[in-house]
């Protein structure tokens, strides 16, 4: 169920609040561009700043947006095992085709611990669980081992890695046969070779076609082309991790009129210095 391109949106805001017309628009933009799904409320939404009743309707209207073109993930993780299960029901209830639960921040729970949150989740829903490893947010590193463990729950069913290895897809494999999706745009081409099913991608937001050709490409085995694709997308992946994410991919967004540049704080507006390099390479790359 889960392969290819899987686009992890950006929560535009206007004034304050969610912009629920940008948000629409946002998803009709990247279905027509051919992306593979879409992930609501990750890192790349400002999960952690939503209240829990903005992040339900952005779910809601990024459902609806869809209406069941491409599967829809939501992002209802928490570093509470509790809160964790609470958003993860809502989200099942609307019928979301997966749950993404990033690895419990600040608390680093240890392996133990770790298999205990995710089992307790996923025995609670009804609802595809993919786990989420993200250790420079997290403090956490999600060892293969405990994915193995973890892989043999049949509720828990991929695996978003964004560890900033390519070999780990390789040791993850040699434990189990888990769907593996990368979580860093850099690898993803890396890590779709060597078995991965697809990325969770944040590039996407602005460059969906190019994104979903890549790991189509690879995916089939046709490398020279994937490898002339990586090769143009390349300082766009970059571009994008100017500073934190997703403060450079919203400034992106903004300049190509798709949204407003609104974050919520404390991420602030991309410094002044910085535009000029995104704005030219965003036109090198024709995306301007």
């Amino acid at each position: 169920m889960f392969a290819g391109a899987i686009t992890a949106l950006v929560t535009p805001f206007r004034s304050g609040a969610v912009d629920l017309d940008a948000l629409n628009g946002l998803v009709n933009w990247q279905i027509e561009k051919g992306i593979d799904g879409l992930l609501a409320c990750g890192c790349t939404g400002e999960a952690a700043t939503l209240t829990t009743e903005e992040q339900l309707l952005v779910i809601e209207k990024v459902m609806e947006a869809s209406a069941g073109r491409v599967p829809v993930i939501a992002g209802t993780g928490t570093n509470a095992t509790a809160s964790s299960i609470e958003l993860s029901l809502e989200a099942a209830a609307m019928g979301v085709d997966g749950v993404l639960l990033i690895t419990p921040y600040y608390n680093k729970p240890t392996p133990k611990g770790q298999i205990e949150h995710y089992t307790k989740v996923a025995d609670a829903v009804d609802c595809p669980v993919i786990l989420y490893n993200v250790p420079g947010r997290t403090g956490t590193n999600m060892l293969p081992s405990t994915i193995a463990v973890l892989s043999k729950h049949p509720g828990i069913v991929a695996i978003k890695d964004a560890a900033g290895s390519a070999e780990r897809v390789t040791a993850i494999r040699n434990l189990c046969d888990i769907t593996i999706l990368s979580g860093d745009d850099p690898l993803a081409m890396a890590q779709v070779a060597l078995g991965g099913s697809g990325v969770i991608s944040v590039v996407s937001n602005i460059a969906p076609s190019e994104m979903s050709d890549l790991i189509s490409l690879t995916a089939a085995g046709e490398l020279d082309a994937a490898r002339a694709v990586q090769a143009g997308l390349y300082p766009v992946i970059k571009a994008m991790f100017l500073e934190t994410n997703p403060i450079p991919v919203k400034k992106a967004l903004s300049l190509m009129g798709l949204i407003t540049d609104e974050l919520r704080l404390p991420l602030v507006s991309m410094s002044g210095e910085l535009v000029p390099e995104l704005k030219g390479v965003l036109e090198e790359a024709g995306i301007l």
